[in-house]
């Protein structure tokens, strides 16, 4: 069942889009070559605390952490521990918070240090990515111009687009219903309404679409083992320009 937002809901959403937003910038300071996995989680959790808002992640169907930190080649939901970043390195930080009843759900890819030509191109690509998709959520448009959208781009570029994991609704649950694929799957998916809440977000690979899955039960790498990146924000459908809460 779709959720529609009211008013009220919405504003909920913008503050938790705020902390998400700024969290997310704090994380682009943070992540230099000699931080651990862990150390980011920990001022991650501190500052959501700090702002009165809860961790979406921790303790989500038993996840251990209050961020995921996927490095080069994993893609989604890699768990923070003792690794420690290298120059070179791409991680990607996804993160949630609640407030107030309301979630907001936002990713980011980050370069450690210097990275090389090919990892900035694949993170550049991502991240447009999710702004050419943000250009057709548009009330009476429909999820699959959002897929096509990151689709084209994506494989116009030589990627792969990650099958396994999609977006998603979001709003008193972190995931809601519909789901939001970055691939256009043969039906046109449902039409956009105002005051639905998504988070859009693509994962994108360098070589293959295929990952793999490891026995932790979440961490989801690629399957040649070239890098992945991955970009989200949390996107508000109106009546006319949507709501990025979490930019």
């Amino acid at each position: 069942m779709i959720s529609i937002k009211s008013k009220a809901d919405i504003a909920a959403m913008q503050r938790a889009g705020e902390i998400v937003r700024d969290l997310l910038l704090l994380m682009e300071e943070k992540v230099k070559p000699g931080v651990t996995t862990r150390e980011l989680d920990r001022i991650a959790y501190e500052f959501i605390i700090a702002r009165k808002a809860a961790p979406s992640f921790l303790h989500y169907n038993g996840y251990p952490a209050t961020i995921c930190a996927s490095v080069n080649e994993m893609v989604v939901h890699g768990i923070p521990g003792k690794y420690r970043l290298c120059e070179g390195d791409i991680i990607s930080i996804d993160v949630g918070a609640v407030i107030d009843g309301f979630h907001a759900d936002a990713a980011r890819t980050f370069g450690v240090g210097t990275v090389s030509a090919e990892k900035q191109r694949l993170m550049d690509v991502t991240k447009q990515c999710f702004f050419d998709a943000l250009a057709v959520c548009r009330e009476g448009n429909r999820l699959s111009d959002i897929a096509r959208a990151v689709q084209t781009l994506a494989e116009k570029n030589g990627y792969g687009v990650v099958r396994a994991l999609t977006g998603h609704g979001i709003g008193k649950q972190m995931h809601e219903d519909p789901q939001v694929a970055n691939f256009v799957t043969g039906g046109q998916g449902l039409r956009l309404r105002a005051g639905m809440a998504i988070a859009i977000e693509p994962m994108i690979n360098q070589g293959t679409w295929q990952v793999r899955f490891l026995d932790d039960g979440w961490s989801v790498l690629t399957m040649d083992g070239k890098p992945s990146a991955h970009y989200e924000n949390t996107v508000i459908i109106t009546e006319g320009e949507p709501i990025v809460t979490t930019l």
